[in-house]
Formats: C-alpha cells, structure tokens, sequence
C-alpha cells in the first residue's frame, strides 16, 4: 500500500464520538498517522512484526500497521466506545486487529514494536510518563507522539529507562475546538516523534 493510500484508508476512520477532556482524546491526524507508520515501515518496525498501539482511540495507528502487512496487531484503549469504533473501522477498511479495553499500567503483553500517540499531559501533569514505562517494557523499539516542549524531560526520561532515542521528527498537530475550555477553533501544537530503542 502507498503512502497516499493509506493516508485516505486513514481519514476514515472516525474521531471519537464522545472526547472526554481528562483522557486528552484527540484524533491522530491522518497525514500525520500515515507518515510516523512510514517512517517505522521502511525502518522495518512494521512487517511481519508484532505491533502494540496503546492508548489507541479509534484505531488509526493499530488499523494502518495491520494494512502495512504486520504481522498482528493490539489496540488497547481505556475506553471502551473508542474500542468499540476502532473495532467497526478495522472491520470496514478490513484490518486485522485485536482490539482491548485496559489501562496501560496493567497490560503484560510482549511486541516487536509499540506505536502511540500518548495523553500530552496538557490536563493531567506527566500524563505520557506511565504510556512510555508501558511501551518499553513490552516492546524493544517504541514510536512516540510528544508535546515538543517537553523534550528535555523526555530525553532524561528515555536515558532513565537504558534507551536511546534513535530518530526525531516535528510536526504541528492541530488540536480541533473540541471542548468548552478551548478558546480557539484550531489550534497547532508542535509535537515530536521519537524511535525509542
């Protein structure tokens, strides 16, 4: 599948029915998803591997890694109407994905590879930290979306842990007026994508 293509599988998936603001709900934008499952493509992080997307939503990381020839795919979700969408959308765009309701604090699961899109921490300080200690545990290569602007306690975070951060890219990640304490109706927030290996 080309990277346009799944690009336009993506922008099906629909974003969540119901947000709650303390679970930082918000959609992994297609153009951004297609290209972090790229980039751990043509690193080999994809096929024939098995692939963990925690904290998934609808889907959209667990559904493209399955359509990129994984080799089988978890979605784990604490919310179980998120679960319930990502199940619907993997059965329309005909991915084979295992899809659970659990925190990420009480999973023991082994993958080649965790992809994920994190809580930023924007309501809940450090939101990201128990996704991170999840991700690591269960898998040694570990692809992240992170506020930017917490970079310098991710590093130390990362090297805390005996990893590396073996690749970075920015993004702007626009955050729609979702929610009564937005002021704005779109707002980009610079994000970073880190391998962590």
């Amino acid at each position: 599948m080309k990277k346009n293509e799944l690009e336009r599988a993506l922008q099906s998936i629909p974003p969540h029915r119901t947000p709650k603001p303390s679970l930082e709900q918000y959609s992994t934008p297609a153009s951004i998803a297609a290209d972090v499952l790229y980039i751990a493509l043509m690193l080999g992080d994809i096929e024939g591997r098995r692939i963990v997307d925690l904290g998934c939503g609808t889907g959209i990381f667990a559904i493209g890694a399955s359509l990129l020839g994984a080799a089988s795919v978890t979605g784990i979700d604490i919310d179980q109407t998120a679960v319930e969408d990502a199940r619907m959308a993997a059965t329309r765009l005909g991915a084979d994905v295992k899809l659970g309701v659990s925190d990420v604090t009480a999973l023991d699961i082994a993958a080649d590879t965790v992809i994920m899109n994190p809580p930023f921490g924007a309501q809940r300080r450090r939101a990201d930290r128990p996704f991170l200690e999840a991700a690591v545990r269960m898998a040694p290569v570990v692809y992240s979306l992170h506020n930017a602007c917490t970079m310098p306690f991710l590093e130390k975070m990362v090297s805390s842990m005996g990893r590396k951060i073996t690749f970075q890219k920015s993004y702007k990640f626009g955050v729609p007026h979702l929610f009564e304490f937005h002021a704005k109706r779109k707002k980009d927030i610079s994000v970073v994508l880190l391998r962590i290996c």
